[in-house]
């Protein structure tokens, strides 16, 4: 038992608790001694329903009933945090409301992932309605992160997460040549689609096929991250969760395997979310953890570098956590370990 107080606990809400991602980051909050799950809401409309009925394997771990939210809820919330795990639109439309109440929003949606409000019609397929809040948004690239987090924190994307994560190291090191474009074929599981049924994401109807071409939202946000223009093909894959990226660049000539590992290590010393694998990472050993495994390969001037990570952890709620951990100044990993469940 944790001889945390309850009363000293961070009295948190999760808004879209019936979504894949909501209910993990509902078995999280319930793991972490930090933080308290005080309110878990689902669409308007619903009647209440306890997590476990939505989700029987969080029977015995997470105590809390899915409430139907409404915005006149927001005068009567007793929380200092929230996390919206909504629809781009419904987050964008409902965290104004929340931080003029002065409740912190951690935000997993796409709303406040890019700082270019006209990228917004192109690849999200609407108007952004509150461009300013893109300027105070801080995004949350956890293992690169360098500005304090605010009170609105913008979670990445899964993809930019697994991409960025491969990329970075050698982008930074200053390894890569300067006129590359990084390739990247990316695969997620079925459940990077969200719960709702459709005959695309069915898992009876799911082979290996790519889509999205040129137009994949999470693109401009890869680009942005990396500061470069990138040719990325995502791909759905006929397994529940996690993602494998195969990111392929070219380096300056004269880069040798020594400088390509110190770059990583020197990139991931003291981050205890990476693992570095000795073999190409596997989905299956990331599902249910908050992992990120990297692994590369070098021929000449190529390298290949894989990245595997479960898109509803560390690409979802298990990042999330990991920001308001350090947000709040808690422990990075408070409660990761203890509420992943495969």
């Amino acid at each position: 038992m944790s001889d945390i107080s309850k009363s000293s606990k961070i009295r948190s809400a999760v808004l879209g608790a019936a979504g894949y991602s909501g209910a993990e980051l509902c078995a999280l909050l319930s793991a972490n001694p930090y933080f308290e799950l005080s309110y878990a809401f689902a669409s308007g409309g619903r009647d209440p329903e306890p997590l476990a009925s939505l989700y029987p394997r969080f029977a015995r771990q997470v105590d809390i009933l899915v409430e139907p939210w409404q915005d006149s809820l927001i005068p009567e919330l007793d929380i200092e945090v929230a996390f919206l795990a909504l629809p781009h639109e419904a987050s964008e439309e409902v965290a104004p409301k929340l931080l003029a109440k002065g409740i912190k929003v951690f935000d997993l949606s796409g709303a406040f992932r890019l700082k270019q409000p006209e990228l917004y019609p192109q690849y999200y397929g609407y108007a952004h309605q509150h461009p300013e809040l893109l300027e105070q948004a801080v995004y949350s690239l956890m293992e690169w992160q360098t500005e304090p987090l605010g009170d609105l924190v913008s979670v990445p994307g899964c993809y930019p997460t697994a991409c960025s994560l491969a990329l970075l190291p050698v982008l930074k090191a200053g390894l890569v040549a300067a006129d590359c474009i990084p390739v990247i074929s990316a695969t997620s599981g079925v459940s990077g689609a969200g719960r709702k049924a459709s005959l695309t994401t069915s898992f009876c109807e799911v082979g290996l096929n790519a889509y999205g071409f040129f137009k994949h939202r999470h693109r401009p946000e890869i680009e942005q991250n990396l500061g470069r223009k990138v040719v990325f093909t995502p791909h759905l894959g006929n397994f529940k969760r996690g993602i494998l990226a195969t990111c392929v660049v070219n380096l300056k000539p004269g880069v040798s395997a020594e400088q390509v590992k110190s770059a990583f290590s020197q990139a991931y010393t003291g981050k205890p979310l990476i693992r570095f694998t000795d073999k190409s990472p596997n989905v299956a050993d990331v599902a249910g953890t908050p992992f990120c495994d990297l692994y590369w390969q070098q021929d000449g001037e190529q390298l290949v570098i894989m990245s595997a990570i479960d898109n509803l952890l560390k690409g979802a709620a298990a990042q999330a956590m990991q920001a308001a951990n350090v947000r709040f100044g808690k422990p990075e990993t408070a409660g990761l370990f203890a509420g992943a469940v495969a």
